[in-house]
């Protein structure tokens, strides 16, 4: 079994189910060049143990796990959110979006909201 993500005319992942290859290679499930698969343990282009954060030797699968309104891209090979502010660019290692300036330190518990208009992060306030 694995985990594969249906994508539309645009390449954007409508859902993503666990199945056999099989069902995807006969087309039981529609065509198979809409279902791509993907990798619960592929984070930021690392494959990681199962359920946790440590890295393993498994070869990634397409940078990150897929999930629904994420974007597959062909060039990249590789799925990814969609830009969340203008200002952030996408990391090319990671296909994470990364933003203009670095995110605080949240160790404390203090969480940050990206206040796009002034290009900086905003405390929240609890």
């Amino acid at each position: 079994m694995a985990h594969f993500a249906k994508i539309d005319e645009n390449n954007i992942v409508t859902e993503v189910i666990v199945v056999r290859q099989e069902f995807i290679d006969t087309g039981v499930l529609g065509d198979p060049s809409k279902w791509i698969q993907t990798s619960y343990n592929t984070r930021a282009g690392k494959h990681y143990e199962p359920d946790s954060e440590i890295e393993d030797d498994k070869t990634p699968l397409r940078k990150n796990y897929a999930g629904v309104g994420y974007i597959y891209d062909s060039t990249r090979d590789a799925f990814y959110a969609s830009q969340p502010f203008p200002s952030w660019t996408l990391d090319e290692e990671t296909c994470l979006w990364e933003p203009p300036i670095a995110h605080p330190d949240t160790s404390k518990g203090i969480l940050y909201d990206w206040d796009e208009d002034n290009q900086q992060w905003i405390k929240i306030e609890e």
